[in-house]
């Protein structure tokens, strides 16, 4: 299911190539998944189509690229872990690490989620930092965004869902979790479409996560590229200042948006799961 979104948008950028003549899907190549590894101007590497039992789970560039993610984090908090056992006063790298741990316990997790967030934090500590080394690394040349991949992002999405809806239930119990949904005094009339709405809310919440850091980050490079395409389009090096200029711009920009995307669903996904846990609130 990861795969198929992917290989069914691919398949119709690929029947908008044919229809255009091939000119103007280059910008989605670069944001999109793909079968290979980019390593322009030096050319790629074909990764392989795997199939099981009729499944496609071909390894892609953004499963390439989920791995190396998992590498770095492993290696970051092993550093990290290894330099405590040194000295308790953190230096460099160490130090960085701290300052956004604390970040995360101090400003996200304690104020939305409240009594027993110790629970939550080591998960919103490794979507925090998963969500953040993948914005990154596709600011990298050559690197590609996996937050960019709609797949990706609705998987992170789901376990939110399971973790916030499993938060709850272990606090209120099941029957008590949903009785909670519906706020009190409200008319005997209105329980059933309360009930409804407050159900239909359970999925749109992690339906805005996935859509809202996906959409961040696939724009942000789409704009970029259009930039820089302006120069090819209009065939003028003339404009190539004022394109690269502004390429630059929202690039920087990028940076503060990669932070801010692994702050916003890091810290939403905390306050649905103070909400799912502390109902009478």
């Amino acid at each position: 299911m990861i795969f198929s979104v992917s290989e069914s948008v691919q398949d119709t950028l690929i029947s908008s190539k044919i229809n255009s003549g091939g000119e103007s899907d280059w910008i989605m190549h670069h944001v999109l998944d793909s079968h290979e590894f980019d390593f322009a101007p030096f050319g790629s590497i074909p990764l392989p189509h795997i199939s099981l039992f009729g499944l496609d789970i071909s390894i892609t560039k953004h499963v390439v690229f989920l791995w190396i993610v998992a590498v770095l984090l492993i290696i970051a908090f092993k550093i990290a872990a290894n330099a405590y056992k040194k000295s308790l006063v953190p230096h460099g790298f160490t130090n960085f690490m701290e300052v956004m741990i604390i970040f995360v316990r101090d400003d996200i997790a304690k104020p939305t989620i409240g009594k027993g967030y110790e629970k939550f934090l080591p998960y919103l500590l490794t979507v925090f930092f998963f969500i953040l080394f993948s914005n990154f690394l596709g600011l990298v040349p050559n690197g590609s965004t996996i937050t960019s991949n709609i797949s990706v992002t609705a998987t992170l999405a789901i376990i939110a869902f399971i973790v916030i809806q499993g938060g709850g239930m272990m606090k209120n119990g099941v029957f008590g979790y949903f009785r909670g949904l519906i706020p009190g005094g409200v008319p005997a009339w209105l329980l059933p479409i309360m009930f409804i709405v407050e159900i239909l809310g359970l999925f749109t919440k992690p339906f805005a996560l996935a859509v809202r850091l996906f959409a961040n980050m696939t724009a942000g490079h789409i704009i970029i590229f259009s930039l820089i395409g302006l120069i090819f389009i209009l065939k003028t090096f003339y404009v190539a200042p004022v394109s690269v200029a502004f390429a630059l711009f929202i690039y920087l920009l990028e940076i503060l948006v990669a932070l801010i995307q692994a702050y916003i669903f890091t810290m939403l996904t905390a306050l649905f799961i103070g909400m799912a846990v502390h109902q009478e609130h």
